[in-house]
């Protein structure tokens, strides 16, 4: 599972700043699988409270969870679609707690709300720095914009920074559901997770990364620049409340914002539409595989 969020979520870390060509794809993968280490260990274990809060795991049913998450997400990044390995986390676990005798609402309701808030504070976060930007050339961040060296510079920082938030915010989903287990402490867990996510940046991310740096909104290297740091303020917000949410969400929310500044004609609407589409079947798809999967193993086991 984590190397399928990993192949999944570099997309999201450094997609445009690569295929704006201000970073080569290896030096930001190198720098995004330490910072998304770091991350994890120092502020991810916020998010393993939330999802035990869900429903009562058990060793088995925890890993029918991730195995039925980390098909969806393998599936969804072999299709070139940057989507939300949050869903297919929280879509396997409803479907085990279905199975296995309820589901607890509360936590949900955030979680739920998370992922309309996330995309749209993504949205703002790009718009506003853009816009200004634009509107005053003569003003300090219209002549930062212009300025190749800085916007190289700040490229590098936000990919080191995004990456730290998506190990904060996204360990959770690789394996929050072993902490809720009691099979793996928090230390633990937030470091074995990080670490396959490492490994998924290094070896399977370079296509979804054409989705969402090229294909979606064309980016010059001062958009990517405030998409990437859009992506990374939303996440690290959401860590710091313990509320798992999608890179996937915040990232596209993002490009949309840069696609507003120039025209809604920039936006291609196949692609978005293709990019929501991922969205709405993948907590479908990952709990209807959950529910499969466990029904599977109790005929099987007896």
């Amino acid at each position: 599972m984590g190397w399928a969020v990993g192949s999944n979520d570099a997309a999201n870390l450094f997609g445009p700043a690569v295929t704006s060509r201000a970073i080569r794809f290896w030096t930001a993968a190198g720098l995004a699988s330490v910072f998304v280490i770091l991350g994890a260990i120092f502020i991810g274990s916020r998010g393993f409270v939330t999802y035990s809060t869900i429903g009562p795991q058990t060793l088995l049913s925890s890993f029918i969870i991730m195995l039925a998450a980390a098909i969806t997400v393998a599936l969804m990044t072999f299709l070139g679609l940057p989507i939300s390995s949050t869903q297919a986390t929280v879509g396997a676990i409803i479907g085990a707690s279905l199975v296995g005798g309820g589901v607890n609402l509360q936590p949900l309701y955030k979680i739920f709300l998370s992922w309309v808030l996330t995309p749209l504070g993504g949205l703002i976060a790009a718009f506003v720095p853009y816009k200004l930007a634009t509107s005053f050339p003569a003003a300090a961040i219209g002549r930062f914009a212009t300025h190749d060296r800085l916007v190289r510079w700040g490229l590098v920082l936000a990919t080191c920074y995004s990456a730290y938030s998506l190990g904060a915010n996204n360990v959770a989903n690789v394996t929050g559901v072993y902490v809720g287990a009691g099979v793996l402490s928090p230390a633990t867990a937030s470091l074995l997770g990080s670490a396959a996510i490492a490994l998924g940046i290094l070896t399977f991310s370079k296509n979804v990364i054409r989705t969402v740096g090229s294909r979606l909104v064309a980016l010059d290297p001062f958009a990517a620049l405030a998409v990437i740091f859009a992506e990374a303020i939303t996440l690290n917000g959401y860590a710091l409340l313990g509320i798992p949410v999608s890179a996937s969400h915040a990232v596209v929310g993002a490009v949309l914002g840069i696609g507003l500044v120039k025209g809604a004609k920039t936006i291609d609407m196949r692609v978005l539409l293709r990019v929501l589409s991922g969205w709405l079947f993948t907590p479908a798809i990952a709990c209807g595989l959950c529910i499969g999967l466990t029904l599977l193993i109790r005929t099987i086991t007896g």
